[in-house]
């Protein structure tokens, strides 16, 4: 039996994140741990439980299958296969979970290892604000227009505003699921998830025609941080599951961003304790992603500032002459010499010069601020 088979085998046996058999599979080989498994014995020379559920299973069934829908399985030994994911083994376990998948069944034209190379996961709450669900999609649409793969689990909320703020850029998005590949969760995405596989790709480590589980969940937020570069979290309650993720993030040692929303707001508590604690770096635009996931100085972010004014363009002299000018009524020399606390010598030098930029009028012997300067 060859490896593919038997990942596909051992893919139906158990749970995705099976820490065990993870480990096992990595340190004898999926063919080698299936034989065992399938082969496996009581003391009364009866056939385990798990024998007997192996020798149950048809895997070249369940492949043929799986390419009759268009879903093809994907597993270490493809040139397709993401090298990211083998940061998985050094991690240390979550809840139970852990591991590098076993395979991953993918449909969709998008090879999995280009998707993963150059990504950004968002992920957040299942209910967003409009404020939450806006700031994803545009954090989406700006990093997908400059060439990264947006990676998200399609759930309601913050990760359908992130696939659909990607797409509406023409740009590249990845949907991981905890369920079948062949199965919309939730139903009401169905044209979603279909667009997805239509023009990018959705995966999940579980067979076709599996459900959603809550565990299922938990082990799919560990390969959706493994697949990116850098995740960045938009709202999310103190028991969000979108912090597990988060959680994934730090313990491979990925960038992990975080998005603030309005102090009073619940949905985005447990993204401020990510930014308080300095787990999360603090984005708030599409610049900050690409500078946080580029090489030091390759992508810098420009610094923000107010629009630029007139005045700006003064000295520290000319500027407090100016300041001494009034608006209204016209002043004298003497007088605007003592307001600015300078020289009559100098503010009559100055004020010809702000004359000659359009800052000051002057009407006799009186001066006073032309329109130029308070705009």
């Amino acid at each position: 039996m060859s490896e593919r088979i038997a990942r596909v085998a051992l893919s139906r046996l158990s749970e995705p994140g099976d820490v065990r058999l993870a480990a096992l599979v990595e340190g004898l080989g999926a063919n080698k741990v299936f034989d065992l498994l399938r082969d496996e014995q009581d003391v009364a020379g009866v056939y385990t439980d798990v024998a007997t559920r192996l020798r149950d299973l048809d895997p070249e069934r369940d492949l043929g299958g799986a390419e009759a829908k268009g879903i093809r399985f994907v597993c270490p030994e493809d040139e397709e296969w993401p090298s990211a994911l083998t940061d998985l083994d050094r991690a240390e376990p979550l809840q139970g979970r852990g591991g590098v998948p076993l395979g991953l069944w993918a449909k969709g034209p998008m090879r999995l290892d280009e998707a993963s190379g150059r990504s950004v996961a968002l992920v957040g709450s299942r209910s967003a604000t409009t404020y939450g669900a806006g700031v994803s999609s545009d954090l989406a649409a700006h990093v997908a227009a400059n060439g990264l793969c947006v990676i998200s689990g399609a759930a309601f909320g913050i990760d359908q505003a992130a696939h659909r703020g990607a797409l509406a850029v023409k740009g590249r998005t990845l949907a991981v699921l905890a369920c079948g590949v062949d199965r919309a969760y939730p139903a009401a995405h169905r044209n979603l998830l279909d667009y997805i596989a239509d023009t990018g790709l959705v995966v999940s480590e579980l067979p076709p025609g599996c459900s959603p589980t809550r565990l299922r969940f938990l082990s799919r937020n560990r390969v959706i941080a493994a697949l990116a570069q850098g995740t960045v979290v938009v709202e999310a309650a103190v028991r969000s599951g979108a912090l597990n993720t988060a959680n994934w993030t730090t313990r491979m040692n990925r960038v992990l961003m975080g998005v603030p929303g309005p102090v009073t707001s619940a949905p985005s508590q447990g993204v401020h304790e990510l930014i308080r604690t300095r787990d999360a770096a603090l984005v708030t635009r599409g610049e900050d992603v690409l500078e946080l996931l580029a090489p030091a100085g390759v992508a810098v972010a420009p610094d923000r500032r107010g629009a630029d004014h007139p005045r700006d363009s003064l000295d520290p002299r000319a500027q407090q002459v100016l300041e001494a000018v009034p608006v209204a009524s016209g002043a004298g020399v003497e007088s605007i010499a003592r307001t600015s606390g300078l020289g009559t010598a100098e503010v009559t030098t100055t004020l010809a010069r702000l004359k000659a930029r359009g800052f000051v009028e002057e009407s006799g012997a009186e001066w006073r601020v032309a329109d130029l300067a308070t705009r």
